[in-house]
């Protein structure tokens, strides 16, 4: 099946810069959608942005100008650059990726980030 793993939280001030990475193995060229969540504590899960397989985007409203989501099909990779960070912004970051034939969405197991001084 398909495994997700992230990468690239950490600490960072507000307005500072991260890139999270999402690495999918065992695809087999049949993951269409993919995109991010986040929740933070004491909040619903939140979508941040999603991307298909042709490069379409929709972003939170909450994100827009300051996010930008992308993939690499070449190597499976998703990716979030997040610039202009904001304390709100706190929160862990789950990626996903839509199988189809049979239809499943997988899940990767998360990635913190924080944005404090």
């Amino acid at each position: 099946q398909v495994r997700l793993v992230e990468s690239g939280g950490g600490l960072v001030q507000p307005g500072g810069s991260l890139r999270l990475s999402c690495a999918a193995s065992g695809s087999d060229g049949s993951i269409n959608l993919m995109g991010w969540y986040r929740q933070a504590p004491g909040k619903q899960r939140e979508l941040v942005a999603t991307i298909t397989r042709g490069g379409s985007t929709v972003y939170a409203d909450s994100v827009k100008g300051r996010f930008t989501i992308s993939r690499d099909n070449a190597v499976n990779t998703l990716y979030l650059q997040m610039n202009s960070l904001k304390p709100e912004d706190t929160a862990v970051y789950f990626c996903h990726a839509d199988r189809i034939a049979p239809s499943r969405r997988y899940w990767g197991q998360g990635t913190q980030v924080t944005v404090s001084s």
